[in-house]
């Protein structure tokens, strides 16, 4: 060692290495994720039309004769259907770039870590895309019908523009995507030892009230949709609710005392 060199010049030399280390372990997966999603995206490119119109369709078949979709945007016509086409080939890739996310994440973390991390991302993917799967079969053509049938009356003709379609069904998406992932949201916190199944049955009604605020916040401004949503959620958190007793960690008679009183 030299003299010019102190062990605590070393120590913050190696702390710079590694961070660094990681920070291009972090670039070239966010690399390899992005050239993925690429690589889906340009395979279903060609097909972009066809992806839009099946996106489109529980609109479509609730529209009274002679009701349409319209373009509003000069551009529109060409960048909706990419985006729509970009979502999808973002789903198709979601699966790779969790794995990337996992490779980067798993060295840092315990065995027994690590052992909950697949099972979770694993669901976590799978009941977000159930969500979007319960919106576009269930919660679309019930929305769009009720509101074909509320507007006949008016005797005005229903015409959507794709963009703000768009918008909606992404903000649908998303809301109702978000709302299956309660399970695993409540199951990780018991786990975690962050709260008791038995707080979060206390806390149910409050939960319940929750989930029409949310309801109403996040849907289209009618009851109907609103329900759909409130109610899958209740559902969902009970669900989380009694997968969440197999992960609990017994309680200490100490602490139960303590919880007694």
């Amino acid at each position: 060692m030299s003299q010019n060199q102190t062990p605590e010049t070393n120590t913050e030399d190696g702390i710079q290495e590694t961070f660094l280390s990681h920070l291009f372990e972090l670039r070239d997966r966010l690399i390899k994720s992005f050239v993925a999603l690429l690589i889906v995206f340009i395979g279903l490119v060609y097909w972009a039309p066809d992806i839009f119109h099946l996106f489109a369709k529980p609109l479509l078949d609730a529209l009274p004769n002679g009701g349409r979709m319209i373009v509003t945007d000069v551009t529109g016509s060409f960048f909706v259907p990419m985006k729509v086409t970009l979502l999808v080939a973002f789903l198709g890739a979601l699966p790779y770039i969790m794995y990337q996310l996992w490779s980067f994440i798993a060295p840092g973390l315990y065995s027994h870590e690590r052992k909950l991390v697949i099972p979770i991302v694993t669901s976590s993917y799978i009941l977000f895309i159930s969500g979007m799967a319960f919106a576009y079969f269930l919660v679309f053509p019930t929305v769009f019908s009720f509101m074909a049938h509320y507007n006949a009356p008016l005797g005005a003709d229903m015409a959507t523009d794709i963009d703000k379609y768009l918008s909606f069904a992404m903000t649908t998406f998303l809301a109702f995507g978000l709302t299956f992932e309660v399970p695993v949201v409540v199951v990780v916190l018991v786990k975690l030892g962050m709260i008791r199944t038995k707080k979060l049955k206390e806390i149910r009604p409050y939960v319940i009230v929750g989930a029409f605020i949310i309801a109403a916040v996040v849907t289209p401004p009618d009851v109907l949709s609103q329900l759909l949503l409130a109610v899958p959620l209740c559902v969902l958190y009970e669900l989380g609710v009694f997968v969440a007793r197999f992960y609990e960690a017994p309680l200490d008679p100490a602490d139960e005392t303590t919880d007694d009183k």
